[in-house]
């Protein structure tokens, strides 16, 4: 009884699915447990039995024999069996890698018309927009029930795991990069979501709700977002990924074209360099000593920088720009030092 009152606060989305993937994969845990209890279960009754059977003070012991060095029937046993269900757990991963891929998209369903969702973890809390509707959401995310939600996903800053337990698995969202991710949710209802990757201070209370309703409840909730909604442009998203712990729902009525793009590049600020460039020019060679002076159009964490408790915080400005400012001052005499020489090469 205490141990039922210690987990009644448990959700069992895990085995108990309101999506397609979330099923499929329940189906892979349940196999591999049961493969893997082929051998589990032997072993713990063999684990009483012999002890028991085969004890030092017992009377009959007319099968001991100390002379036995091998019998074919145990080694069949011993090593067929394992070998067995690891063929079997090879082939059930092979066919649900595949089928799991969080890439592939779910077009096999013929589930309807796909939705489109672009995903960014911030500190700490989610942004969704919706690129085809053109509205966004902050810590509520809203999907049509029975039909594919297609997640592009990124970050503004450290890894975080966007993670719906009833709908699917979880796949990481990075800064500077684009992660894919396929879902569906087969019932209405509201299924909860979070952060499965420990990224901060409010990382406990970086927490969502997923409201799965049918086709005209989505209809009037993009409709509400879009009446209710302010307008989520460079200026309101840079306010927005200020860190924040416990961030209410909110709602953005229009979304700035190609922003979730330089979301990804990282230079949704002005003057900041995105990353497909900073990468071309590396490429090309770099910037040289003239582009020292430079270095904060490549900068994106200094203005970020926080405390362990989330509060921003000033950091002093780098130190290539005092070495390029001695160069062109007297180039000859910054040189004239090992670490000089290495800051001019």
């Amino acid at each position: 009884m205490a141990g039922a009152l210690a987990l009644s606060g448990c959700q069992y989305h895990v085995l108990a699915p309101s999506g397609w993937v979330a099923d499929q994969e329940r189906n892979l845990l349940i196999i591999s447990t049961l493969l893997m209890l082929i051998v589990i279960l032997p072993v713990l009754f063999m684990a009483v039995y012999f002890p028991l059977r085969y004890r030092a003070d017992r009377e009959d012991i007319s099968d001991y024999d100390p002379g036995f060095t091998h019998s074919s029937k145990l080694e069949v046993l011993v090593w067929g069996v394992p070998i067995l269900i690891i063929v079997g757990l090879g082939y059930f991963t092979w066919i649900y890698t595949h089928r799991l891929d969080p890439y592939r998209p779910l077009d096999h369903l013929e589930a309807g018309e796909p939705v489109e969702v672009q995903a960014v973890s911030l500190d700490w809390k989610w942004l969704f927009i919706y690129p085809e509707l053109g509205v966004a959401s902050v810590n509520e995310l809203a999907v049509p029930a029975g039909r594919p939600i297609n997640f592009s996903l990124t970050s503004s800053t450290v890894m975080n795991t966007l993670s719906i337990p009833a709908l699917g698995g979880m796949v990481y969202s990075m800064a500077g990069m684009e992660t894919k991710l396929h879902l569906i949710a087969d019932h209405e209802g509201t299924y909860p979501g979070r952060s499965a990757h420990y990224s901060g201070p409010g990382f406990s209370q970086m927490t969502f709700d997923t409201l799965a309703m049918d086709d005209a409840g989505f209809d009037a909730w993009v409709a509400r977002v879009k009446a209710e909604g302010a307008p989520l442009n460079a200026e309101s998203y840079l306010a927005l990924e200020t860190p924040s712990i416990d961030a209410p729902v909110s709602y953005y009525g229009s979304v700035s074209e190609g922003l979730f793009d330089r979301i990804v590049e990282l230079c949704v600020a002005e003057d900041t360099v995105c990353m497909g460039d900073m990468m071309m020019m590396d490429m090309m060679g770099g910037g040289g000593l003239q582009g020292i002076p430079n270095v904060p159009f490549y900068e994106y964490d200094r203005h970020r920088a926080i405390d362990g408790f989330g509060n921003p915080i000033s950091l002093p400005a780098p130190e290539p720009k005092h070495y390029y400012e001695a160069f062109l001052a007297d180039p000859d005499k910054l040189c004239r030092t090992p670490l000089d020489a290495k800051a001019k090469s």
